[in-house]
């Protein structure tokens, strides 16, 4: 069975505890977006956890669904945080640049696949030609 993660990202953010910053991400246009703290606490709908005031690595962006439920809600929207500013609660979200996703190669591409042909019908070698010295 083929999972599509992306797809899969998406479903538990537009679920998850950050919904509506999801959900808010999703329908601005693909623009940079100045805000504050206060802004976003009142598009949640409730006040971000301590942590959020006091690390900046709460802001951090992730991959591939790894990591913090908020950070799976902006970057599943397809956005990242920069600029930062723990002093005066303000951030920035920046749309995501295809080249800012680098595409993992897979297996096949790493070690394509090749046929090695099929087996033979018999046993190709015989007990004799493997152990001369054994007769």
């Amino acid at each position: 069975m083929t999972i599509n993660r992306e797809l899969e990202y998406r479903k538990m953010a537009s679920r998850g505890k950050y919904r509506r910053l999801y959900n808010h991400l999703q329908s601005r246009p693909r623009r940079e977006w100045q805000t504050t703290f206060q802004e976003i606490e009142s598009i949640l709908g409730f006040e971000l956890p301590r942590s959020a005031r006091l690390h900046r690595p709460w802001w951090s962006n992730q991959r591939n669904g790894n990591g913090h439920s908020q950070a799976l809600a902006w970057n599943a929207a397809g956005w990242d945080t920069s600029d930062v500013n723990l002093n005066s609660q303000s951030l920035s979200l920046k749309p995501k640049e295809p080249e800012d996703e680098p595409k993992r190669p897979s297996l096949d591409e790493i070690l394509p696949p090749r046929s090695v042909g099929e087996w033979p019908d018999v046993p190709s070698f015989t007990r004799e030609e493997l152990y001369p010295d054994r007769i």
